[in-house]
């Protein structure tokens, strides 16, 4: 992770993206979908961040990381601005995401599974034209020939 420190004052985007390992046209479009609030803008237009930006970016990069879709943590943010809320909805939100880790993973393994078989197919040399592998994906030979 990029440095920590968070801007005293004022940052433009291109430090920001710097400090949060956010790209700045991922910032951008943060700010445009409203998971980020729109920056102030200088005298010359430009975007103008404050630390409360770059804490914001630092948590939804940390959720982007932990593979959370913008929904979730759309849901997620919502909760952290409401401090008094109950964590309920926020231990609701993660469980569901758990159970979409599960899944997927279910979906890898069994991913897995079929390459194996796929490669399976294929275990002597031969040219292009008689590979089992290539001959099963296209749909052209029974893979258990």
């Amino acid at each position: 992770m990029k440095s920590s420190r968070l801007v005293s004052t004022e940052a433009t985007i291109g430090h920001v993206a710097q400090l949060t390992g956010c790209p700045i046209e991922t910032i951008r479009y943060y700010e445009r979908i409203g998971l980020l609030p729109p920056a102030a803008r200088s005298a010359g237009n430009y975007r103008v961040y404050r630390a409360p930006h770059i804490q914001r970016l630092h948590f939804i990069r940390r959720c982007r990381l932990l593979n959370m879709p913008l929904d979730t943590i759309r849901l997620l943010l919502k909760a952290l601005d409401a401090p008094e809320g109950d964590c309920n909805a926020v231990d609701q939100v993660l469980d569901r995401h758990i159970d979409h880790v599960l899944e997927r993973v279910a979906e890898l393994q069994a991913l897995e599974k079929t390459l194996r078989e796929l490669r399976g197919l294929c275990r002597a040399p031969r040219s292009a034209k008689d590979c089992r592998i290539l001959l099963s994906l296209a749909g052209e030979r029974d893979p258990r020939d």
